[in-house]
């Protein structure tokens, strides 16, 4: 009888990492969170500065999603990239972020038809790829949940303007201080918006063919080639997922045609949301519509990152397989911002609180409390 295979050991995820050819000091990740504390017009805060600084043990720290343009938002107090006081906000927070060695980069976001007239600078409706509204989902607004409205489906000269704003929010990115950008092309925003048929109904050339709906990417990565290199720029996909109503007859078709893509173009990396993860939480899914991880990881030239529901064994597990290079963790993360050392040492976790997700100050932010064991324990900006 054969003996059963040993568990991977969990010092696969303290071992380095290259990317874009930078060292990360472990394989494990802070996966972007959306945790809305900077100001109303977008401007990080000293608070921003000590919950990042609290979670620098990281090796790659991913920021929460950085709107590229007012237009870009959905919700209040989101930070953006796109003028002179946001970069320089951004300097102390980035430099707290990389405190204990982490790389970090800016996860750059346009939000497209998930936003709402009511959020929008100029009063209208949100721009898409198509006057398609998200049918299954409802919006939060502050007075509850209310129906999505249909998008104004962006003109070519509107989808050169949206590609012309990630290429400046990029540039943004690398005077404030961060290693590179990740573009959010995941969890149904415009980017993904272009690639799925159900918000995709374009019948020029960014629509129809996968080469089509992919295109509006591709423009993107053209337009950030002229201001950074390419190992600096990385992507995250949910190919799995049909949150806000992401649906494709050929969902492995048209995610195979963006790893196509991303692998040509030498990015830093691809950052894949797993199946079963529905934005911030965990769920049965559309059986239908999923595409291991593993099939598309397996034709991308560089590392892989993976996020979703991950235990410390389970991430050492995918690392030992070659499924992953490295593993993303969010609400672990919020939890313990000390989670590397939670894991290195086998130290109980804290449990995630739900107050204090989105908005509001301290509470459920900054206040977890740190290991009383870690040595390294960074202390409060505040001591």
């Amino acid at each position: 009888m054969a003996a059963a295979k040993a568990a991977p050991t969990l010092d696969r995820l303290f071992e380095s990492a290259v990317i874009g050819g930078l060292d990360a000091p472990n394989r494990i990740v802070l996966a972007p969170l959306t945790r809305s504390r900077a100001t109303q017009d977008g401007v990080p805060t000293p608070l921003m500065a000590e919950y990042y600084r609290q979670r620098s043990g990281a090796g790659l720290v991913v920021s929460e999603g950085t709107v590229v343009s007012p237009q870009g938002a959905s919700y209040a107090r989101v930070p953006g990239l796109y003028t002179a006081r946001q970069v320089e906000a951004w300097k102390p927070v980035v430099a707290a972020a990389k405190g204990r060695g982490a790389l970090v980069y800016a996860q750059l976001w346009h939000v497209g038809r998930q936003a709402h007239s009511m959020v929008q600078p100029d009063g209208l409706s949100p721009c898409a790829p198509s006057a398609i509204p998200i049918i299954g989902d409802l919006y939060r607004s502050p007075a509850g949940r209310i129906p999505f409205e249909v998008p104004r489906e962006l003109t070519e000269a509107g989808i050169a303007e949206i590609v012309a704003q990630f290429a400046a929010a990029a540039r943004n990115a690398l005077d404030a201080g961060f290693d590179g950008v990740e573009l959010h092309g995941a969890n149904g925003y415009l980017i993904d918006q272009f690639l799925n048929a159900s918000s995709n109904g374009r019948t020029d050339r960014y629509g129809g063919t996968f080469s089509n709906r992919v295109r509006f990417l591709a423009e993107i990565l053209d337009a950030l080639a002229e201001g950074m290199p390419m190992d600096r720029v990385g992507l995250r996909l949910s190919p799995s997922s049909t949150w806000m109503d992401m649906r494709d007859p050929d969902k492995r078709g048209v995610y195979s045609a963006v790893v196509r893509l991303a692998s040509a173009r030498g990015l830093a990396y691809l950052h894949f949301v797993e199946p079963g993860i529905a934005g911030s939480v965990d769920v049965e899914g559309d059986r239908a519509a999923v595409v291991p991880t593993s099939d598309l990881a397996a034709h991308f030239a560089g590392p892989v990152i993976v996020t979703g529901g991950h235990t410390a064994e389970s991430a050492a597990a995918r690392i030992e397989a070659g499924t992953a290079d490295l593993v993303g963790f969010g609400r672990l993360f919020i939890a313990n911002p000390d989670l590397p050392y939670r894991f290195q040492a086998g130290a109980e976790l804290e449990p995630l609180r739900r107050e204090g997700l989105y908005g509001g100050g301290e509470a459920g932010y900054t206040d977890y409390p740190l290991h009383p064991d870690n040595p390294h324990a960074v202390p409060s900006l505040a001591s």
